[in-house]
């Protein structure tokens, strides 16, 4: 299979916000574009310890990504690859694009988690 970015299709967006993937043999292969300034943490809310449980593998195609953990922090920039382990979140420090790879159920969880709390943040009222 084959695909250009705006080909894969769209398994989250909000607002310039997106990840593209495909899902195949039980892994995700996501594309994840996010604005700088962009904070994880309030898409974890409701996961253990809040931060994001899934181990992710990836590749920093442009920008810088501040990802922390609840022992410490790393910055990774354009050409880094990355590998990710369950317990983190994270804040783009500029425009950043990245690939990352996740086992698929893991992913979901994820992608769940992060429309719920996005739908209960534009509920006006609540």
């Amino acid at each position: 299979m084959r695909a250009t970015r705006t080909e894969l299709p769209v398994i989250f967006e909000a607002g310039p916000a997106s990840i593209r993937g495909i899902d195949h043999d039980g892994v995700r292969l996501a594309l994840v574009s996010v604005p700088a300034g962009t904070d994880f943490s309030p898409l974890l809310k409701g996961l253990p310890d809040d931060r994001c449980q899934a181990p992710h593998w990836g590749y920093l195609l442009k920008g810088r990504l501040r990802v922390e953990y609840a022992s410490g922090a790393e910055t990774f920039t354009a050409g880094d690859f990355m590998i990710l382990p369950a317990g983190h979140t994270g804040v783009a420090e500029e425009d950043t694009d990245f690939i990352e790879v996740t086992r698929s159920h893991q992913h979901e969880e994820f992608v769940t988690n992060a429309r719920r709390n996005l739908q209960y943040a534009q509920t006006p009222g609540e």
